[in-house]
């Protein structure tokens, strides 16, 4: 099967997984580890990954040496605190230039702010930042952010962090038949099956945390979610069977049976 190619590196696995609200850095790993994943995001403003020398660095047991590190700006509601964000994460980071851009519109719903979006994602194309970019399902926005030169546009199946999954296919449809950059569900993921209908429709990979991070078992959970993105993924290059209401079609063929 073709690989997942953001920015010309192309990547086994096309589960991303972010590494906030577990219980420590060991239990973060181990779960990284099963899901197989090898872009691995981080909230610049809420881990450490260098700016506090006294505090324990995520880094450490995320090497950048191991997986493709994806600074995030989480918790920023305007296109300049995104900005000056990644910024920073480009310094901490040696220059590197693949970060994923959110601005969100409030603090309860988490729910992208689409203008301030796409004024962050003009002004980071321009300093040579390569984006990949949380957004509404909007079909017309999506477009816009890939015609400003994101890297990956990430459209939300349903709220982050609330497990709803998909909540709207034919959105997500529009977006991925247009698109010539990869499409890749970020928020809203709750379960093995939520990452599975998200590849049955052709999304290039799926984007999750709260899904892995706050089940029963993070790590067992991880590796349920590598199983599901692989099985939606090989289903949807098989192409399904159509469906076909009211018109039963047995599996085995009737004619030539037996004593007929």
């Amino acid at each position: 099967m073709h690989q997942l190619t953001i920015a010309g590196k192309a990547y086994r696995s096309r589960l991303l997984v972010g590494t906030g609200k577990y219980k420590d850095f060991a239990e973060t790993r181990a779960a990284i580890d099963a899901s197989g994943a090898e872009i691995v995001t981080v909230a610049i403003r809420r881990t450490n990954i260098g700016q506090d020398a006294s505090q324990p660095n995520l880094l450490d047991a995320v090497p950048p040496s191991r997986f493709t590190i994806l600074p995030n700006t989480a918790g920023c509601y305007t296109a300049d605190d995104a900005v000056r964000t990644l910024r920073l994460a480009r310094e901490l980071l040696d220059g590197h230039p693949l970060c994923k851009l959110e601005v969100l519109g409030d603090p309860k719903s988490l729910f992208p702010n689409m203008p301030e979006t796409l004024k962050a994602a003009e002004t980071l194309v321009r300093e040579g930042f390569e984006i990949m970019v949380y957004c509404s399902d909007d079909p017309i926005q999506a477009k816009m952010l890939e015609e400003i030169g994101c890297v990956a546009v990430m459209p939300l199946a349903s709220l982050i962090g609330s497990g709803m999954g998909i909540l709207n296919p034919w959105n997500l449809r529009l977006i991925i038949d247009s698109a010539k950059v990869p499409i890749i569900v970020d928020a809203g993921v709750g379960t093995a099956s939520d990452a599975t209908i998200a590849m049955e429709l052709g999304c290039d990979g799926v984007l999750m945390n709260t899904a892995i991070a706050h089940a029963k078992d993070p790590v067992l959970m991880a590796g349920a979610m590598k199983k599901g993105i692989e099985a939606g993924r090989e289903a949807f290059l098989a192409g399904r069977m159509a469906r076909k209401l009211y018109s039963a079609d047995p599996s085995s063929p009737t004619n030539g049976l037996i004593g007929s």
